[in-house]
């Protein structure tokens, strides 16, 4: 399943929204239970909480388990419709809304630096990839950080940077 890169970066009062939108061939009452349990979220996503994101409140969350833990709080919830957290500085925000086919999934990545936009939305988009596939049944391994970079991040990034209007950024 190849996705085209799709995304838009506009600024609101100096914090910078990265807006992915994914139609999801699975009503929102399955795809939830992926963006809330830790032991589903460290299948595909980089973002792992040490307790699911089901109610407002404090979290740490970790991209790996050796990794130093970020703050992860959730701001709001309204299940199985929009869920808010931190990841460190950055806020994200997930919608997932009924369609004939499924769902739309809505990610509204918010951040300070522009500059990381074109890397983010290439991870989410690779990270999005590895959903799918799980929640379609098809083995998926988890593709986050240096791994990244073996599933053409680094092209994918170069092609958000064009489509988003930023500078693409080494890679780390």
């Amino acid at each position: 399943m190849t996705h085209p890169l799709q995304g838009t970066l506009e600024n609101r009062d100096g914090t910078w929204i990265l807006t992915m939108q994914r139609d999801i061939a699975h009503p929102s009452e399955r795809v939830w239970p992926w963006l809330t349990e830790p032991d589903r979220l460290r299948r595909w996503s980089p973002v792992v909480p040490d307790r699911a994101l089901d109610s407002v409140g404090p979290r740490q969350v970790r991209e790996n388990p050796d990794d130093a833990p970020v703050i992860g709080d959730v701001l709001a919830v309204d299940p199985p419709r929009e869920l808010v957290h931190r990841w460190g500085t950055d806020v994200l925000r997930w919608r997932l809304s009924p369609t004939a086919t499924g769902c739309l999934l809505t990610l509204e990545h918010s951040m300070t630096n522009h500059e990381a936009a074109a890397g983010n939305a290439a991870g989410w988009h690779l990270c999005l990839d590895v959903l799918e596939r799980i929640l379609d049944g098809t083995a998926a391994d988890r593709v986050v950080g240096r791994d990244a970079l073996d599933h053409g991040w680094e092209s994918l990034r170069d092609g958000y940077a064009e489509l988003l209007g930023v500078a693409s950024q080494p890679s780390g």
